[in-house]
């Protein structure tokens, strides 16, 4: 019974994080929108993705854009999904034309 004791405590440290970085209450559900430039594609349906504020996002397509077979390759503009809670990982929402 002492995990999920844990499991809130990380969770309300992680909320106290993105409250400080951010300056508002974010639900887990709440992801922050970056414009980017696909860099590299890794196996597993991953892709490293540029931003324009210079930092670097390992992510992975949404569902919608797997399920229309949509095509992503390196050079192209995406829209980036990123969790405050973990800004090192997203989910490409939107590839530009």
């Amino acid at each position: 019974a002492i995990l999920p004791v844990i499991d809130a405590e990380v969770d309300a440290a992680a909320h106290r994080v993105a409250h400080f970085l951010f300056g508002a209450s974010l639900s887990k559900d709440d992801l922050i929108d970056m414009q980017g430039t696909v860099v590299a594609v890794h196996s597993g349906g991953l892709y490293r993705v540029q931003t324009e504020s210079g930092h670097e996002v390992l992510a992975q397509l949404s569902g919608r854009m797997r399920r229309f077979r949509i095509k992503v390759v390196p050079g192209d503009r995406v829209t980036v999904g990123v969790s405050p809670y973990d800004p090192v990982r997203g989910i490409i929402t939107f590839r530009a034309r």
